[in-house]
């Protein structure tokens, strides 16, 4: 790396940095939080929608969110409300949440990939009484609109260029003023999100996200490399975590995010040069990208890396000169563990870092005791801002925790400095292009087929996307094999789960391998050869 410079720098030892950030006060909620920057740093933009949103100073912002509060106020939105958001990366998203923010109200995101079967669970699973809609996706949330009981017409807002038969989002918010919400109290421990995640019992579940929640990873991610950044890149859907913490982040930092459309490979570096972007969220695919001679010309101080290739990892930060770090964190609980910035010797390590600040890490047995270091087990994590819960699901909840401890599910190893290592998962969950998809999803849907009498989704590696979802299918016993062409079945999925969920191989068997409590031994599956595509239909192949 020819970038010393970035390394030179002398940062506080990571046990300091932590108790730093840890005693300082976090704001009472996330309205406070819009305050102080504004007061800071009025004139700073806040953001860029560089792809066509336009951007808004801090001033701006505050003065956005407080009208469109207001506004929302008006029709009935109120503390405690929940709303749900299907918004593209545009403005309206971010501006939308932070009102909510404001009033003391729940937003519910909504992957707009989503099918309209997928869109009425997740609005009906959290009693959504509004929804703000982009004119795009309003014929999937119409088609849905007569079977959802809390939700009124005119308690849609559609984000449209032309008026249509709902309610406009631009109308409610130029009814707002500007002024402060002087007689909301909001606290710290509110709830702010019911955050969709898929899970292991099929159907996503809702996290229950506090404003507390938000504050304290947006601090996190913002001090503890101890570093002042200016410019930040969010190019995921705000419907996920990511950008509504980089969005945190940058307010802690008086900093500008800029905001992609969508995701994009292979404009990503390009965008991270334009915009003098100083941390971002590195795309596991970068390197799979066509080499450019200005590629390492740029700004990066840090990149955030998930699950890398521990034989690639030096290869990315020599290829872009830059510094990329490993971290590990769940919609559940935030930020749970990181790779600090000086720890140059564990690149390449495999290992996702120590304990976030606010966050105590332990690998444990079944039981939830701890086990000595260099044994596998269960993360499990603790601390102030984890999720209170999952949205009616109390069984799910009681699961989820040993205590005050939640279970990750996945297993890790510690070693004897306390670097922590991810080693396997111990849910059943597939992760495609940074996507979680529930395997007991995607097997129901293709159940639900007339011929169809067991399915067993499992994730097969690929090179581009890191998994794809692989379906092993057994028909009725009076149904010919011929009878269900491949094809059915993904034109069944892809009518009833997101484009990212829809099995890309097909294998028919006759019958699944079965375990003494007969569910279907998956693990035999894996074990049968060394590379599951083999024998399996291709979906991408038949194109």
């Amino acid at each position: 790396m020819r970038r010393p410079e970035l390394l030179s720098i002398r940062v506080p030892p990571y046990e300091q940095r932590r108790r730093e950030i840890e005693a300082g006060p976090l704001p009472r909620n996330v309205g406070a939080l819009i305050d102080e920057v504004c007061e800071a740093a009025p004139d700073r933009l806040a953001w860029n929608f560089f792809e066509g949103g336009g951007a808004l100073t801090y001033r701006e912002l505050q003065s956005e969110v407080n009208r469109l509060a207001n506004g929302l106020r008006t029709i009935g939105v109120g503390k405690g409300t929940h709303v749900g958001v299907m918004l593209p990366n545009i403005p309206e998203f971010p501006l939308t949440w932070l009102a909510l923010a404001r009033l003391g109200a729940v937003m519910v995101p909504v992957n707009t990939r989503y099918t309209p079967r997928e869109v009425h669970y997740v609005l009906d699973d959290a009693e959504a009484e509004f929804v703000v809609v982009h004119e795009e996706f309003f014929p999937i949330l119409e088609s849905e609109l007569a079977r959802l009981s809390r939700l009124k017409r005119d308690h849609v807002l559609i984000v449209a260029r032309a008026q249509r038969s709902c309610r406009t989002w631009d109308e409610v918010k130029a009814a707002g003023s500007a002024r402060p919400l002087a007689d909301v109290m909001v606290e710290c421990d509110d709830l702010l999100n019911i955050q969709y995640t898929s899970g292991t019992t099929g159907l996503p579940k809702g996290c229950l996200l506090t404003q507390r929640y938000w504050l304290v990873i947006g601090k996190v991610n913002a001090q503890r490399d101890g570093r002042t950044l200016r410019h930040i890149l969010a190019s995921t859907p705000f419907f996920y975590m990511d950008p509504q913490w980089q969005l945190m982040m940058s307010f802690y930092q008086h900093a500008t995010l800029h905001v992609a459309y969508r995701q994009s490979a292979s404009r990503f570096m390009h965008w991270v040069r334009q915009h003098g972007i100083e941390f971002c969220l590195l795309p596991n695919v970068l390197l799979k990208q066509a080499s450019s001679p200005d590629e390492r010309n740029h700004k990066l101080v840090k990149g955030n890396v998930y699950g890398f290739s521990k034989s690639d990892h030096a290869a990315l930060e020599e290829r872009y000169d830059l510094i990329a770090r490993e971290a590990f964190g769940m919609t559940e609980i935030g930020s749970a563990t990181f790779m600090p910035i000086e720890e140059t010797g564990m690149v390449g390590s495999g290992s996702c870092g120590l304990p976030s600040p606010f966050r105590e890490c332990r690998v444990a047995d079944p039981q939830g005791n701890a086990l000595p270091d260099g044994e596998i087990g269960e993360l499990i994590v603790r601390g102030p801002g984890i999720l209170k819960g999952y949205y009616r699901k109390p069984e799910a909840t009681a699961a989820a925790f040993h205590g005050e401890w939640f279970r990750t599910g996945d297993l890790f190893r510690r070693d004897a400095r306390g670097f922590f290592t991810i080693v396997g998962r111990i849910k059943d969950m597939i992760r495609r292009a940074g996507e979680n998809i529930s395997a007991l999803e995607v097997e129901g849907v293709v159940c639900s087929i007339g011929e169809v009498a067991e399915a067993a989704a499992l994730s097969v590696a690929d090179a581009v996307r890191g998994e794809e979802v692989k379906i092993y299918v057994v028909l009725q016993r009076h149904v010919p094999a011929d009878a269900l062409p491949p094809e059915r079945i993904i034109d069944h999925c892809a009518a009833n789960l997101a484009s990212f969920k829809v099995p890309r191989y097909i294998e028919f068997r006759k019958d699944l391998p079965k375990t003494p409590s007969d569910k279907v031994a998956k693990h035999v599956l894996r074990a049968e050869k060394a590379d599951l595509r083999l024998g399996s239909w291709d979906r991408e192949k038949q194109c």
